[in-house]
């Protein structure tokens, strides 16, 4: 092939004296730029709907762009004959490669395209029409552990407003939120967005018909609100791993480059959670035919794009526990997230966050500091030197570090005592000084084996935890009680708690068929020790709010952030409890002891 011409291409006319080669590549140029009015320059006699024909079958056939390659040029008598290939990028659908001819004719010194319809495709002929037929295949399900689905499709009914019907734009505004949990930003933004027709239906968000007879009393009568009623893809139950599972939606102008060419305006596609991140294997491809319908009523398939099943995409949840979780988390007012692995294997049991209506999934994507829930990392440093559950130690209130002074939590002092009590109650004093003892890079390499700053992918976009090492003896102070510059998401502290039960780290997962990540074999001698020191948190110290619960064993935090007086704290606690690692954070939410206990209590329970 002796040149190709892309889409976007400038049209370069040819001049008089030129040969047929170089018309056909100034024509190709143009066809490719979309320049329909040049194209006709170049044609001996152009009949009045050349352009029309052109542009026709660009929209008939939605074609996106076009890129051809010249072949050989053929001189014949008083013509000549250009053979050349097409790819027609079609909208929704993919490439469809077209061999064709160009003929010339010359005429006063100059040679002219003498075009007819079979310039478009050889078996076009005058009043042919070009279509295309296209059918996306079923979406497929997503599966539980033990492969049954976790989606189908059923009624749900859109809840909206119609802008010209709004008189009281707040009002609005505080009806969704206070029935619907709408956030008054994302109403407003709806109704700012471009395109907005204020005579017609702008959907906000979609609810289930029970929910629906719920709130309907309240949301007829205020004007401006509408519903609708449609078909959707539903999880079991609503708010049932929300933002692991994702949703589907209309695809967006954002989203729809970077998925493809066989995807198109209207498409309903994976807009969050798994159901985006493994859109692909989903949505299957669509499959689509090129049709000629020719004058005399006789349509001919040109060409058939051969479309390919959605599969099934089998995760490792189980719907027991993911029950579980959200039960847990019900009545929790501040953003929360709860996390359950399978202590052995680390394949992702449970994933909840909350609140459900913002699109952010804490439990994978929010990092924060760990808090004295670290505490099982720097225990697991120091047991790993020979220091025993009941070794002596002191706790006294406060403690200097690098000039720092750092103190208990609520000033609490045990004076000389056992490991075990000052861990049960989260002494921070004894482990700055503990973590002061031990060899330099040592605590940095028990959170390495907890799989701190060991990259992984779960399934699901997830950041995992960093512990950047100790610059000096404030900073080793910070760190051995999870502060300072140490940060984790509530899916890998969960993974550190089952780490902790098994004695071995496995990189949590999310996909049964995945990739496994990595893994890591906790210190020689510390497994039984650390599940004694975490036990007796629960039977004896800041864990005691779930002491009822046979055999239950973790570790409390409440993590300092921001720069107030006193600093604001996320409750955390993280635990195991048969088999099954967990980690419950409440953002901003107080103290762990407290507020993150009960929630783990509930979970464990209902298991």
């Amino acid at each position: 092939m002796a040149a190709v011409f892309l889409a976007g291409c400038v049209s370069v006319r040819s001049t008089p004296g030129e040969g047929p080669r170089e018309e056909a590549q100034a024509y190709l140029q143009a066809w490719a730029a979309g320049d329909f009015a040049a194209l006709k320059r170049q044609v001996a006699q152009p009949p009045a709907t050349l352009e029309e024909q052109h542009r026709r079958f660009q929209s008939e056939l939605r074609i996106l762009s076009s890129r051809f390659q010249l072949g050989r040029v053929e001189l014949q008598d008083e013509g000549a004959v250009a053979s050349f290939r097409a790819v027609h990028l079609l909208q929704g659908l993919g490439e469809w490669e077209v061999a064709s001819t160009l003929r010339f004719v010359r005429h006063q010194g100059r040679w002219w395209v003498r075009w007819s319809p079979a310039v478009l495709h050889p078996e076009a002929r005058e009043g042919s029409r070009f279509s295309r037929l296209r059918t996306r295949p079923e979406r497929a399900d997503i599966l539980d552990a033990r492969g049954q689905p976790l989606t189908h499709v059923g009624d749900v009914i859109t809840l909206g407003v119609e802008p010209r019907r709004i008189q009281n734009r707040a009002a609005v505004a505080l009806a969704l939120q206070e029935q619907v949990g709408l956030e008054p930003a994302r109403f407003q933004k709806a109704l700012t967005a471009p395109g907005v027709a204020p005579e017609r239906f702008l959907p906000l968000i979609d609810v289930r018909p029970e929910r629906y007879q719920q709130v309907r009393p309240v949301l007829a009568p205020v004007p401006g609100i509408f519903f609708r009623r449609k078909t959707a893809r539903l999880t079991p139950a609503e708010g049932f791993a929300a933002h692991t599972l994702g949703r589907v939606g209309e695809v967006t102008a954002e989203l729809l480059p970077r998925l493809g060419p066989t995807y198109q305006p209207g498409d309903l596609v994976g807009l969050s959670g798994l159901e985006l991140a493994h859109e692909p294997q989903l949505a299957g491809v669509p499959s689509g035919e090129v049709r000629l319908q020719l004058p005399s009523g006789q349509a001919r398939v040109l060409h058939r794009f051969e479309g390919t099943p959605g599969l099934p995409l089998q995760t490792t949840l189980l719907p027991e526990v993911q029950a579980a979780a959200e039960a847990a988390l019900e009545g929790v007012l501040q953003p929360a997230a709860l996390v359950a692995v399978d202590s052995r294997t680390g394949a992702i049991l449970a994933v909840a966050s909350r609140p459900l209506e913002q699109p952010l999934n804490r439990a994978f994507a929010g990092r924060y500091p760990p808090g004295s829930t670290f505490k099982t990392v720097t225990a697991e440093a120091v047991l790993a030197t020979g220091v025993g559950v009941e070794s002596r130690v002191v706790c006294p209130p406060s403690v200097v570090a690098g000039g720092r002074p750092f103190r208990n939590f609520e000033g609490e002092s045990f004076g000389e005592t056992r490991l075990r009590v000052a861990f049960a109650h989260s002494c921070n004093t004894t482990f700055v000084m503990l973590a002061a003892a031990l060899k330099p890079g040592a605590l940095e390499a028990a959170a390495r084996r907890f799989g701190f700053d060991v990259p992984y992918q779960p399934g699901l976009p997830s950041p995992g935890a960093s512990f950047p090492p100790p610059r000096d003896a404030v900073e080793q102070a910070a760190a051995a009680i999870g502060q300072g510059r140490v940060l984790a998401t509530p899916l890998h502290m969960a993974s550190v708690a089952a780490a902790a039960e098994s004695g071995r780290w496995s990189a949590p997962f999310l996909v049964a068929d995945g990739e496994k990540g990595p893994s890591a074999t906790l210190a020689a001698g510390t497994r039984a020790p650390l599940r004694s020191l975490m036990r007796a948190v629960v039977t004896e110290g800041s864990g005691k709010a779930a002491a009822s619960i046979e055999g239950m064993a973790g570790k409390t935090g409440t993590a300092e952030f921001g720069t107030g007086t006193p600093p604001a704290t996320h409750a955390w606690f993280i635990g195991f409890h048969h088999g099954i690692g967990f980690s419950v954070l409440v953002e901003g939410g107080g103290v762990g002891g407290r507020v993150a206990v009960p929630i783990a209590a509930r979970f464990a329970s209902a298991l």
